[in-house]
């Protein structure tokens, strides 16, 4: 393949407005090589296209895409570069020690590559949900990529969870129900209810309404935008009245649940116009 026709290289790279994420970064290379370096946090990336080869503690490596995720601990050497023509496309998360201590650097030392489909669906829901601004829905992923990845690190024991509690479930509900238009974090969440842990929550929250609390937040906001819109308040303040970013944030939204952008809903028909 010439250099002419091969696929351009691009980077893409945001510090998203979520505690224990210091960096998203994807990117597609396609003749490119890292020097050996370190980072001061977690690299936890997958890959949508071609091969990666790095070298961890001077052991190789190659990923390409694949169930697995790679894992690269903070504070320890590594490399990476190209292996095909067509270079690789990465997505990568910079975790803090928030997420993962560096008592478990050993762990990922070992074995910086995870064979789990369940966690790379988890890593890839995360970064589309980022793409959104309310972080809700990303802190509730992170919390679940962070337990799976712990369960990793500490030698795939069975974890000790909480079985869900109703009334846990209750209390969300309201404190999402008396702040939906100004949201909610997860961590204020967790310390309204008494310091319940994240994942605790969610789960708790989803077996008695059979959603995940951002799912819930999203619809409630949707419905006040809704009777705002009906009420002939234009989009643009109805958005932010009802908790959304602005009004493409509202349309996004809008559009998946009422089928329809919030501009054709509160546009009444020919035969339905007053007076």
């Amino acid at each position: 393949m010439s250099a002419d026709s091969r696929p351009r290289s691009t980077v893409s790279a945001w510090r998203p407005p979520v505690t224990g994420i210091a960096e998203v970064f994807h990117a597609r290379f396609t003749d490119h090589a890292y020097p050996v370096h370190v980072h001061d946090t977690w690299a936890l990336m997958i890959l949508d296209g071609g091969r990666v080869d790095f070298a961890l503690e001077r052991e190789r490596y190659g990923a390409g895409v694949s169930d697995s995720v790679v894992l690269l601990p903070p504070g320890v050497a590594h490399d990476g570069r190209t292996v095909t023509e067509t270079g690789f496309r990465k997505r990568v998360l910079y975790l803090d020690t928030s997420v993962l201590p560096e008592h478990l650097t050993g762990s990922a030392v070992d074995a910086p590559l995870l064979a789990d489909p369940a966690l790379r669906g988890r890593v890839h829901g995360l970064h589309r949900a980022l793409r959104d601004p309310d972080p809700l829905e990303a802190q509730s992923r992170l919390a679940f990529v962070g337990e799976r990845l712990r369960w990793w690190l500490g030698g795939r024991r069975p974890m000790p969870y909480e079985a869900p509690r109703a009334r846990t479930a209750v209390r969300l509900r309201e404190l999402l129900d008396a702040r939906a238009a100004e949201g909610v974090t997860l961590e204020e969440a967790s310390a309204a209810l008494g310091g319940t842990h994240p994942t605790h929550l969610i789960r708790s929250f989803r077996q008695a309404y059979g959603l995940p609390p951002h799912a819930y937040l999203t619809g409630r906001r949707v419905a006040r935008a809704r009777e705002l819109l009906l009420a002939g308040m234009p989009a643009a303040r109805a958005a932010t009245e009802a908790g959304f970013y602005d009004q493409a944030h509202l349309t996004r939204h809008f559009a998946r649940h009422v089928g329809t952008t919030p501009a054709r809903f509160a546009r009444p028909a020919a035969g339905n116009r007053p007076g």
